[in-house]
């Protein structure tokens, strides 16, 4: 059996308000002539399918419209289970419609499946119970047994872990639980069959990016490489955004990795999809195939400030890119040149001025020497890095007076800069 094992799509996530639907939708498409090129008989996707648990119509359209390229008509098994990012009971409300179209969707840890009820020769799943399912796909001289864990949270597992509030016993308890899943699921397990886990969780060991919301919260929802079945002949999970295998002497732990980059962490990170071939008693075969969709994202340090900025911006292997500038300048950045800076990448997502530090403090202007006008450009800068165009200085002022003029106690400007 050929199977395809892929993770944390995050469909609706913009990167600072820029959409980025466009770049899903071409992965997306890769993804499928990846399926179609390898001849892949099952698609495991191990969770986060969208950004928020209330996904916008176009992604959930987008996951929808998937769903059903991967499946081709039941020729082929798709098998999705929620990640921390998703509502798995919106995950789960089209199980029924997508059994019959050789996919399996599972919201929640310990979700109740049921056998398809079709006679037409579609990937369906023969035996099943909570949390597990046995998988015929057309074309296959093996079935495949998945056990299969949706983000198990306490609140999704519907039980108290631990009641200490200690980490290190919470950790231990919350390992120990999952174990427990994992060794009751694998009961399930036979020697004829491909026998696999699946889940969407943080082991020990795993490298993090910045993008992922943290679920090992002091370290409590974390496991150790330990919790997984022994007997299964590959661990496809979901969560950390860098493909990567989880090490240590057991069945291979993986995680697929997010098909696009996320966050600035995962500049120059290279994504992909994981490939296996398996069969009955035999070690899993397994390969990374590198993804190209999606615009890169794209880090530049100009310490020598605005032109060198400009030069690396109109660099022809970066126009494509979304990037992150770290823009060292003597005088505080003003909104004019942003805005120039934007007209030569219209990729520029963030602008980061660096300004000199001066070490000598009595250098300094005292507050108290500040006008209320100063001190507003002051803030405003220490806020935004960028100095405020007049208009808005000058509605500041006329707010300030207003103020001023509608009060007998008006606090003297040098105790005001709280307010401000």
């Amino acid at each position: 059996m050929r199977i395809l094992h892929t993770a944390d799509w995050h469909l609706g996530k913009t990167i600072e308000g820029r959409d980025r639907i466009p770049e899903q939708e071409e992965f997306i498409e890769e993804i499928c002539q990846i399926c179609a090129d390898e001849k892949v008989d099952l698609v495991l996707i191990a969770g986060d399918l969208f950004q928020t648990v209330n996904p916008s119509a176009a992604a959930e359209g987008l996951f929808f419209d998937a769903l059903e390229r991967l499946a081709d008509h039941g020729r082929r098994a798709v098998a999705v289970i929620a990640g921390n990012h998703d509502n798995p009971d919106r995950i789960a409300a089209a199980s029924a419609l997508a059994s019959h179209h050789g996919i399996t969707l599972i919201g929640l840890p310990n979700s109740p499946l049921s056998s398809t009820s079709t006679t037409r020769p579609i990937a369906k799943r023969i035996l099943s119970g909570p949390s597990w399912f046995e998988l015929e796909v057309p074309g296959c001289d093996h079935h495949a047994v998945i056990t299969a864990l949706p983000y198990p949270s306490e609140s999704r597992l519907y039980e108290i872990i631990a009641e200490s509030f200690d980490d290190s016993i919470l950790q231990q308890a919350y390992h120990e639980r999952v174990r427990q899943l994992f060794s009751s699921l694998s009961d399930h397990y036979r020697k004829d069959t491909i026998n696999l886990a699946m889940s969407h969780l943080y082991v020990t060991g795993g490298i993090e990016s910045e993008s992922e919301v943290q679920i090992q919260v002091g370290g409590a929802y974390a496991v150790s490489p330990a919790a997984f079945p022994q007997d299964a002949q590959y661990i496809a999970l979901g969560h950390l955004h860098r493909p990567q295998f989880v090490h240590h002497d057991g069945p291979p732990i993986r995680y697929s990795g997010s098909p696009l980059s996320y966050s600035f962490s995962e500049a120059g990170q290279k994504k992909s999809v994981t490939i296996l071939n398996i069969e009955p008693g035999q070690p899993a075969n397994i390969r990374e195939i590198t993804l190209s969709a999606g615009r890169p994202l794209v880090r530049i340090k100009a310490e020598q400030g605005l032109q060198q900025a400009i030069m690396r911006l109109e660099e022809p292997s970066i126009r494509n890119a979304w990037i992150d500038l770290e823009l060292y300048l003597d005088e505080p950045l003003t909104i004019a040149i942003a805005q120039e800076l934007r007209t030569w990448h219209s990729g520029i997502v963030n602008i980061r001025p660096i300004l000199p530090q001066s070490d000598d403090d009595a250098a300094l202007e005292r507050r108290s020497d500040l006008s209320i006008e100063q001190m507003f450009i002051r803030f405003f800068e220490s806020r935004h890095h960028v100095a405020p165009d007049d208009e808005l200085v000058q509605l500041f002022l006329q707010l300030a007076n207003e103020a001023q003029e509608g009060t007998d106690d008006v606090i003297p400007d040098t105790r005001r800069e709280e307010t401000v």
